[in-house]
């Protein structure tokens, strides 16, 4: 019924030994064969069915080949010849035989395991083709160029499929843009009473209040003219639902805490003319992409609010993003050796010539063999380090396992379906077929709503001292440079504090906050180090000469 209620527009092939007809013709059914190809050329439609016809040296294809020639003269349903390819050329059967081992936890030497027997499962050229098919069944060869020439399909580009924000009751008749604008302005007011006339009073706002205005005008411009007030909006809810339920939720991160209208909205904690962050960093009319906001939600209440997202757009719209687990150079050696039930120490041994991952990128096995002379000269002296090596080689960088985005969810405007593959998950999830790179170039929001355990500890230290000292603290309004809090830095004592508990930023990080500006992982390690030491010998000198070399760095 679901293939019936879909088949307009598709062409459907009857597969391979594992398709309805021919299993049931190896089964010796011809008749039910006969029935189940009518059924399926009627469901489809005449003209949009083909019978498939195989040849891999595989016995049971063998004795269905006349079968199947007999079975389309009987149903008027046209043979086609096709091959089915799991892997590209015929020299890579072993290593996808391995790949077979890897996935099933078996390993070659198993006798219950599956196999795919000849190495005839690659894409075979059209020479070969007509080698096996020309003579006898031409017209099944011929097919398949009249089925490519059927085929049209065209994926848009370009596109954008923000779902439509539920506009408020108490505002029917305001478009999106108005709505966005009007809410900016409400938060704008609120950010004032708040945070701008305390700093004035204080005397400590850096900035007049027709600079924050203007600011504010140039950014909805821009948000506008792009067609983002709905993307805002969007965002502005589930931030405004989680703090309204106490669900700690993030200051900020990344680009978006340039954005004077985040920071209005409450998405952000941050004021941007303050810190003079740029707006254009984040979002550029020269650079049209889709905005990119990530938020920080406590681990506890970062379900509650998908829920919420969920609830609001139709559970049928929400979904969480897939993502491929691949086998990087180490990774890939340690399997192949395991499926080759090689020694466990030497497979280790011969992984750890790998040079560790530079800025974050593993080290291909390719480079390692140019890089490291002990692993050229540990493959020259042992066949089997060889055979090891070239089918790690084959399989680096192949999917290895199938698991969901820590942090990914996509929001459609209409069913998930219509736009975007989905599947089931182990886990009985709804999740796309399309990973993160390939959403953004369909053109569906994806969000990310990051779960951070640093806000879960802030949140139970903060219930804590309330419970216990009667003190209320809102985090937010702690200095930025609170002494006792800098000593603390200044020590190292950072563990558990998000993106200053590693080993490398405890060992550097201090007063000067140039040195925490250096060490950043997308910084090369050999500039980085470099850089320190520049730094460590400017560090006692007077603030000018300091800061000009901080401007150096960033340029």
């Amino acid at each position: 019924e679901l293939l019936a209620e879909h088949s307009k527009g598709l062409i459907a092939l009857s597969s391979c030994m594992s398709g309805v007809p021919s299993a049931l013709l190896a089964d010796e059914r011809f008749d039910d064969a006969a029935k189940a190809a009518l059924e399926f050329q009627e469901i489809m439609g005449a003209g949009n069915y083909f019978l498939e016809i195989q040849e891999h040296g595989l016995e049971a294809q063998a004795r269905i080949r006349k079968p199947l020639v007999e079975l389309s003269k009987r149903t008027g349903i046209p043979l086609v010849a096709t091959n089915d390819a799991h892997y590209l050329m015929p020299d890579d059967a072993r290593a996808h035989d391995v790949l077979l081992c890897i996935g099933s936890g078996k390993t070659v030497n198993d006798q219950n395991r599956l196999r795919y027997g000849p190495p005839n499962f690659y894409v075979r050229s059209a020479a070969e083709m007509w080698d096996i098919f020309g003579d006898e069944l031409p017209g099944a060869l011929q097919k398949t160029v009249e089925i490519a020439e059927m085929c049209d399909l065209q994926l848009p580009k370009g596109e954008s499929y923000l779902p439509n924000y539920p506009i408020p009751a108490s505002d029917a008749g305001l478009s999106a843009d108005e709505f966005f604008e009007k809410t900016v302005w409400d938060g704008y007011r609120t950010r004032k009473a708040q945070v701008w006339d305390r700093e004035t009073a204080a005397g400590e706002l850096m900035h007049t209040f027709e600079e924050y205005e203007k600011r504010l005008w140039h950014e909805m411009a821009v948000i506008k003219r792009m067609g983002y007030s709905g993307y805002f909006l969007i965002v502005w809810d589930f931030v405004r639902y989680a703090k309204e339920h106490g669900i700690p939720v993030g200051p900020g991160r990344g680009s978006s805490a340039g954005s004077l209208v985040a920071y209005c909205l409450g998405i952000t904690d941050i004021d941007p003319l303050k810190y003079n962050l740029l707006f254009e960093r984040f979002l550029n009319p020269e650079r049209v992409s889709m905005p990119d906001i990530d938020i920080d939600f406590c681990v506890r209440g970062r379900a509650e609010v998908i829920n919420h997202v969920a609830a609001l757009y139709g559970r049928e719209s929400v979904c969480q993003i897939v993502t491929f687990g691949t086998l990087a150079s180490r990774a890939a050696i340690k399997d192949v050796g395991r499926a080759l039930e090689m020694p466990y120490a030497e497979v280790d041994r011969i992984s750890k010539m790998i040079p560790p991952p530079v800025r974050g990128r593993n080290v291909s096995i390719e480079q390692a063999i140019q890089q490291v002379p002990e692993l050229r000269q540990t493959m020259e002296a042992s066949e089997q380090v060889r055979d090891l090596i070239d089918l790690a080689r084959r399989l680096e960088g192949c999917a290895r396992h199938v698991s969901v985005h820590a942090a990914g969810v996509v929001i459609t405007p209409e069913p998930l379906q219509e736009l975007i593959p989905i599947a089931v998950s182990a886990k009985d999830e709804i999740t796309t077929q399309y990973e993160m790179s390939d959403l953004e170039k369909v053109g569906v929001l994806k969000m990310d709503f990051l779960a951070l355990n640093t806000l879960t500890i802030i949140s139970d230290c903060l219930r804590s001292i309330k419970q216990s000292l009667s003190i209320a603290i809102d985090w937010a309004k702690v200095p930025l440079n609170d002494l006792k809090t800098m000593q603390l830095f200044s020590e190292g004592a950072t563990d558990a504090i998000f993106q200053f508990e590693s080993s490398g930023m405890t060992s550097v990080v201090n007063l000067d906050t140039g040195r925490s500006t250096i060490f950043r992982p997308s910084t090369r390690s050999i500039a980085r180090d470099r850089l320190m030491e520049e730094w460590s010998t400017i560090s006692s000198c007077d603030i000018m000469e300091r800061r000009a070399f901080a401007i150096l760095f960033r340029k």
